[in-house]
């Protein structure tokens, strides 16, 4: 089977990068995430990555403590830097060519976020994982992800979760909560889902940018997307 996308933007959260520990880096989950995106750089897939921080600083929750939020933001998106390097380390032991673009200069550990310069990295079959989210405070890495994929003119933007999908309910909490193979942009902001921020449903919907939203989890499903075989969720203008 041929590939369903030929350049995507996968979404990795901080949660993720942390395992079952919560908090840091789990080198065996990176390790794993990294021998899925070279399969999927092995079929000549485009793939650009933009991660959180949450494993390591989450700006909002040091906020609601008394902290000024936009200090906060910004020690937030210095830590989505920290995953993107070592995110690149795992990629790059694998043998597959990686460039973190942050959208804060630090010209001694990154490159600049320039776009053209992204979708030329692409082109010449690098990975590109984009960090410091949007570079702004008051703006999620969801809605820096629906914002470097419409940019990049990605195909659409893959955003990994710890469940299937989308549901009508957080499934962990409630058992009885519905699976929704198909929804629309417009059903997950009146349904007041928890899929992303309304401000990166908004940009996606407004582009018609597609958005899966699957369980990385599962080994073989990252692949199992590009390839186009029904796993997750798939967001649309139709349901």
């Amino acid at each position: 089977m041929g590939a369903r996308f030929q350049r995507i933007l996968l979404k990795l959260s901080g949660e993720i990068l942390a395992g079952e520990a919560r908090h840091g880096i789990d080198e065996s989950v990176m390790g794993a995430l990294a021998d899925e995106i070279r399969e999927v750089h092995d079929l000549g897939i485009q793939v650009g990555i933009v991660t959180g921080g949450g494993n390591i600083f989450r700006g909002l929750a040091a906020s609601t403590r008394g902290m000024d939020r936009v200090g906060a933001d910004y020690m937030g998106m210095l830590a989505t830097v920290i995953n993107g390097l070592a995110l690149q380390h795992a990629l790059e032991k694998r043998e597959v060519h990686t460039r973190v673009m942050s959208a804060i200069e630090m010209a001694r550990v990154c490159e600049p976020y320039i776009r053209r310069r992204a979708v030329r990295h692409l082109e010449k079959g690098r990975v590109v994982i984009m960090a410091a989210g949007t570079g702004n405070p008051y703006f999620t890495t969801d809605t820096a992800a629906a914002l470097r994929a419409i940019e990049i003119g990605a195909d659409a933007i893959l955003k990994a979760t710890k469940v299937d999908g989308v549901y009508s309910a957080d499934p962990v909490r409630d058992a009885s909560a519905t699976f929704f193979p198909r929804i629309t942009y417009l059903d997950i902001l009146t349904k007041g889902l928890k899929v992303m921020d309304s401000t990166a449903i908004t940009l996606c919907m407004d582009n018609r940018l597609p958005l899966v939203v699957f369980n990385v989890g599962e080994r073989g499903n990252l692949l199992r997307v590009v390839k186009g075989e029904e796993v997750g969720t798939l967001v649309g203008e139709t349901s």
